[in-house]
């Protein structure tokens, strides 16, 4: 299970004891304590969902911050005049299932969706 700083929120090496990003001290007494997601998580569940709904203008790779891919499929959805659009929805739906079902687990940033 992969572990976080407490103060800048970036994933920590295997036994760090210290924070390589922040320079924090790590507390390896919670080792025990089952960590809790990052106040900056995303939610799986949203995500899916946005997938689906909204997949061909990129909303759910916008809300994951895959800018590059979400603006990839809003230019197809919108220069070619909605024409492309189901190429684009077909897209969208396809990663908002597989982010459902566990598949896509991460955010652009590599931290875990929460559920």
């Amino acid at each position: 299970m992969a572990k976080y700083c407490t103060n800048c929120g970036k994933e920590l090496k295997e036994g760090a004891d210290i924070c390589l990003n922040c320079g924090k001290l790590i507390n390896h007494d919670n080792e025990t304590k089952k960590q809790e997601p990052l106040p900056t998580a995303k939610s799986k569940i949203a995500a899916g969902i946005l997938g689906i709904l909204l997949g061909c203008f990129g909303v759910h790779n916008f809300y994951l911050g895959y800018t590059g891919k979400a603006i990839g499929q809003l230019l197809i959805t919108v220069l070619s005049c909605f024409i492309f659009s189901p190429i684009s929805a077909v897209w969208g739906f396809i990663e908002g299932i597989l982010i459902l079902c566990g598949s896509i687990d991460k955010d652009a940033d590599g931290h875990k969706l929460v559920d």
